[in-house]
């Protein structure tokens, strides 16, 4: 099943997320198919930016978002 999910990056304690469309049975930080956006908690307000068009495609084409990009995508009012 293809998945949009968060990508974590950064250092240690200083997180930085990319939103990317991957293969639910590769690993959290491995192998996707696209990075569509990126999600920075740290900064205040947290930093979201998101490629609207490409995220619509891939839920049309059947890709679940995880409950946290769920939320995220909902916050730009992308879904």
């Amino acid at each position: 099943m293809v998945k949009i999910r968060l990508r974590r990056m950064g250092a240690k304690k200083n997180p930085f997320y990319r939103i990317v469309v991957a293969d639910s049975r590769f690993p959290r930080d491995g192998r996707f198919i696209e990075e569509i956006g990126t999600y920075n908690p740290l900064t205040e307000p947290s930093e979201l930016k998101v490629d609207a068009d490409r995220v619509k495609y891939w839920l049309a084409s059947g890709a679940q978002p995880t409950d946290t990009v769920k939320t995220l995508l909902k916050k730009a009012e992308v879904i």
